[in-house]
Protein backbone atom coordinates (compact mmCIF):
# COMPACT_ATOMS: atom_id res chain seq x y z
CA UNK A 1 0.00 0.00 0.00
CA UNK A 2 1.98 2.76 1.27
CA UNK A 3 2.60 5.87 -1.32
CA UNK A 4 0.45 8.47 -2.29
CA UNK A 5 -2.13 7.44 -5.27
CA UNK A 6 -3.12 9.99 -8.14
CA UNK A 7 -6.57 8.26 -8.79
CA UNK A 8 -10.23 9.72 -9.92
CA UNK A 9 -10.88 10.27 -6.39
CA UNK A 10 -8.94 12.90 -5.69
CA UNK A 11 -5.55 14.28 -6.40
CA UNK A 12 -3.47 13.38 -3.14
CA UNK A 13 -4.84 10.42 -1.44
CA UNK A 14 -3.63 7.42 0.21
CA UNK A 15 -4.43 3.51 0.13
CA UNK A 16 -5.20 2.47 3.43
CA UNK A 17 -7.10 -0.66 2.93
CA UNK A 18 -7.71 -3.29 -0.06
CA UNK A 19 -10.61 -5.96 0.80
CA UNK A 20 -11.58 -8.75 -1.03
CA UNK A 21 -14.74 -10.89 0.30
CA UNK A 22 -18.29 -12.60 0.22
CA UNK A 23 -21.15 -9.86 1.92
CA UNK A 24 -24.69 -9.53 2.04
CA UNK A 25 -25.97 -6.46 0.62
CA UNK A 26 -28.74 -4.43 2.48
CA UNK A 27 -31.74 -2.34 2.40
CA UNK A 28 -32.37 -1.74 5.89
CA UNK A 29 -31.58 -4.60 7.54
CA UNK A 30 -33.26 -6.80 5.34
CA UNK A 31 -30.97 -8.95 3.43
CA UNK A 32 -31.24 -8.43 0.03
CA UNK A 33 -28.37 -11.15 -1.28
CA UNK A 34 -24.97 -12.07 -1.22
CA UNK A 35 -22.60 -10.65 -3.23
CA UNK A 36 -18.93 -10.66 -3.85
CA UNK A 37 -16.89 -6.87 -3.35
CA UNK A 38 -13.67 -6.08 -4.00
CA UNK A 39 -12.99 -2.34 -2.46
CA UNK A 40 -10.02 0.15 -1.67
CA UNK A 41 -10.22 2.52 0.75
CA UNK A 42 -8.37 5.92 0.21
CA UNK A 43 -7.31 8.46 2.87
CA UNK A 44 -7.51 12.09 1.18
CA UNK A 45 -3.65 13.65 2.64
CA UNK A 46 -2.95 17.37 2.72
CA UNK A 47 0.09 19.15 1.27
CA UNK A 48 1.86 18.67 4.59
CA UNK A 49 1.18 14.52 4.22
CA UNK A 50 -0.86 14.50 7.38
CA UNK A 51 -4.38 12.79 6.59
CA UNK A 52 -7.58 14.36 6.58
CA UNK A 53 -9.78 12.71 9.07
CA UNK A 54 -13.31 14.31 6.54
CA UNK A 55 -12.02 12.82 3.41
CA UNK A 56 -12.06 8.66 3.42
CA UNK A 57 -13.09 7.76 -0.03
CA UNK A 58 -14.30 3.60 -0.67
CA UNK A 59 -14.03 2.79 -4.73
CA UNK A 60 -14.84 -0.90 -5.16
CA UNK A 61 -17.26 -3.27 -7.38
CA UNK A 62 -19.82 -5.80 -6.55
CA UNK A 63 -20.05 -9.00 -8.48
CA UNK A 64 -23.46 -9.91 -8.44
CA UNK A 65 -23.52 -13.05 -10.01
CA UNK A 66 -25.82 -12.49 -12.32
CA UNK A 67 -25.27 -9.29 -14.85
CA UNK A 68 -29.07 -8.31 -15.03
CA UNK A 69 -29.02 -8.53 -10.84
CA UNK A 70 -28.11 -5.48 -10.69
CA UNK A 71 -30.23 -3.42 -12.63
CA UNK A 72 -33.24 -2.59 -9.91
CA UNK A 73 -30.55 -1.34 -7.43
CA UNK A 74 -28.84 1.39 -9.63
CA UNK A 75 -28.47 4.31 -7.06
CA UNK A 76 -29.82 3.04 -4.05
CA UNK A 77 -28.38 3.41 -0.71
CA UNK A 78 -27.68 0.04 0.26
CA UNK A 79 -25.41 -1.44 2.87
CA UNK A 80 -22.69 -3.29 3.01
CA UNK A 81 -21.59 -6.09 5.13
CA UNK A 82 -18.23 -7.02 5.08
CA UNK A 83 -17.30 -10.36 5.94
CA UNK A 84 -15.55 -9.47 9.12
CA UNK A 85 -18.95 -7.86 10.48
CA UNK A 86 -17.86 -4.33 9.35
CA UNK A 87 -21.14 -2.08 7.57
CA UNK A 88 -20.51 0.64 4.63
CA UNK A 89 -23.09 2.95 3.57
CA UNK A 90 -22.83 2.61 -0.40
CA UNK A 91 -24.80 3.61 -3.35
CA UNK A 92 -24.58 1.23 -6.50
CA UNK A 93 -22.96 3.80 -9.31
CA UNK A 94 -23.98 1.44 -12.48
CA UNK A 95 -25.41 -1.47 -13.51
CA UNK A 96 -21.73 -3.27 -13.90
CA UNK A 97 -21.77 -3.13 -9.84
CA UNK A 98 -19.59 -0.15 -9.50
CA UNK A 99 -19.69 1.31 -5.63
CA UNK A 100 -17.93 4.45 -4.52
CA UNK A 101 -18.45 6.19 -1.99
CA UNK A 102 -17.28 9.61 -1.16
CA UNK A 103 -17.59 11.81 2.33
CA UNK A 104 -16.79 8.67 4.14
CA UNK A 105 -15.11 9.20 7.57
CA UNK A 106 -16.67 11.28 10.91
CA UNK A 107 -18.53 7.99 12.37
CA UNK A 108 -21.46 8.02 9.58
CA UNK A 109 -20.40 4.07 9.62
CA UNK A 110 -19.19 1.18 11.75
CA UNK A 111 -16.04 0.74 10.17
CA UNK A 112 -14.74 3.80 11.41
Amino acid sequence: MGGVHHTKIGQMVKLIEECVGTGDLLLKSQVLRQVRYQLKVFQGMAGNGMPIPALRTIEGSLDFGDPQASNDLVGAELILKLEDGRKIGIRIADADGAICQQGHGGGSCSCC
